[in-house]
């Protein structure tokens, strides 16, 4: 007897559509949105993560590896290594701690400003293709959404209150981002 498979459904139609489990359209959304900004990037040397790490050392200057794995979502190994690369590219530099010799502060160099910049303009291309068609408002309803849900269920209700202190991980405050 042999067994049937039923056609994968296009992105869009059945699971893969509005029917879907809001998890993995998350995670479907991510992976497209990836693959455009590793097509996008690639010709400048620059892979996604690279980017992030890259974005956040300029928005938080000073910040030591391991912050700029908890930002970016990526083991402090991986971020060793993406720092190693972009300090090899002139990108990114190093500096001790002034007390903690093990501690080091990560900033971005000129050269990494200038191809952050790059990056930046071929990335907002791909973000307003992602918010084509939305206006203000559903953007920024979209965003807060998406801050509640990386908080997590029980954090929501503390994210939508103004000035109340979030509680274990969340609760540390970070340091302002700097315009970029």
């Amino acid at each position: 007897m042999r067994k049937t498979t039923a056609a994968i459904p296009a992105i869009g139609e059945g699971k893969r559509g509005e029917q879907g489990r809001l998890g993995y359209l998350l995670r479907q959304a991510n992976a497209t949105h990836r693959l455009a900004m590793e097509q996008a990037l690639s010709d400048l040397g620059v892979t996604p993560p690279q980017f992030i790490v890259l974005t956040m050392l300029n928005a938080y200057p000073g910040i030591s590896g391991a912050d700029a794995a908890r930002l970016a979502f990526l083991t402090p190994q991986t971020v060793s290594l993406i720092v190693a690369n972009l300090q090899r590219a002139g990108a990114v530099a190093r500096r001790a701690h002034d007390v903690h010799g093990r501690i080091q502060h990560l900033d971005v160099t000129p050269a990494g400003r200038a191809l952050l910049a790059r990056c930046k303009r071929r990335v907002d291309v791909l973000e307003a293709r992602l918010l084509g068609g939305l206006s203000a408002r559903d953007e920024k309803a979209i965003r807060a959404w998406l801050v509640r849900v990386a908080l997590g269920d029980d954090q929501a209700s503390s994210a939508a209150t103004p000035g109340k202190v979030l509680p274990s991980s969340h609760s540390r405050k970070a340091p302002p981002a700097v315009e970029t």
